[in-house]
């Protein structure tokens, strides 16, 4: 293989490294994977045609967010060794270029998801703006960031279901409690064994402002809060979305799993505490999303 053919590969391998970086692939697939969840438990006839408009439209959403978030994020990224080496701070990709590919996924994203319906397009860009023009200014500000972070982090669950139905309701809108509430054990268990990291970036993200009795407290708090919002279809109360005694059983033993986790970290008040809470909460949200689309089909 001539040298020029291998630079060629390297040079394209890195721009895909990059680009996946700053739109955070990895991250954006599994909020694609909580708009299609909600999706299928909106859906009266399931159409391939509007559930792959939803997972492009939703990319190109959370993509455009974090592109921006790291535009405007990119001096203090060069602080923090998890973000040190991010594209942007680490020169491999200039602000200008990284803004527009933000532009474009946002244009895009709303272009996709309005051929979807008007509503699932304004509830996406609403997501943009309150995670880009709120929730990133707000993070070296006040703890009070992480709730207004929870607000866009909330919306991909309840935008299948308007995708689906063309309506807000208390459907969707029991879909967005369950991930709302959720957001706050799972964000600040990231914040605790991140804490000495985001100090250098100036972030305050655990409500206390430290890694505390005082927080861990209130994790375990919200993390109950989530266990409830999780179990209420089963009432029959949320309309169209519901949830049948074993599909209940079945999530309120995987929140009690989190619960357990939450509990551990008020016990032990340590980073590992921390990271086992959070790696338990992506498997709780993951499983209930599942469980949920499971038993509409299934019972």
């Amino acid at each position: 293989m001539q040298l020029s053919t291998i630079k060629t590969t390297i040079s394209a391998a890195s721009i895909w490294i990059d680009f996946k970086e700053i739109t955070k692939m990895g991250l954006s697939i599994s909020v694609v994977f909580s708009s299609i969840a909600g999706y299928f438990l909106g859906a009266d006839i399931v159409n391939i045609k509007t559930l792959a408009l939803l997972a492009i439209g939703g990319y190109f959403m959370v993509g455009a967010s974090n592109a921006f978030n790291q535009v405007i994020e990119k001096d203090l990224d060069a602080l923090m060794d998890r973000t040190k080496n991010r594209p942007i701070p680490a020169g491999r990709m200039s602000v200008t270029t990284a803004f527009i590919i933000a532009v474009l996924f946002t244009l895009a994203g709303i272009i996709t998801l309005y051929t979807i319906n008007p509503k699932t397009a304004m509830y996406g860009a609403i997501s943009i703006f309150i995670y880009t023009c709120m929730y990133t200014p707000l993070k070296t500000k006040t703890p009070i960031a992480v709730f207004v972070g929870a607000i866009p982090g909330a919306i991909p669950f309840m935008l299948g279901w308007v995708a689906a139905r063309g309506d807000f309701g208390i459907e969707p809108g029991t879909l967005f409690a369950i991930q709302f509430f959720w957001q706050f054990p799972h964000f600040w268990a990231i914040g605790w064994f991140l804490h000495d990291d985001y100090k250098k970036g100036g972030f305050f993200m655990l409500p206390t402002g430290k890694p505390d009795k005082a927080t861990a407290v209130q994790i375990i708090m919200y993390t109950i809060w989530t266990l409830i919002a999780s179990i209420i279809p089963v009432f029959g109360f949320t309309g169209d979305l519901k949830l049948s005694i074993v599909g209940a059983i079945i999530v309120f033993l995987l929140g009690l799993v989190m619960v357990y986790y939450a509990l551990q970290l008020f016990k032990l008040r340590t980073p590992k505490a921390a990271k086992q809470l959070m790696l338990s909460s992506v498997t709780y949200i993951t499983l209930l999303q599942i469980v949920y689309v499971a038993d509409k089909f299934l019972s």
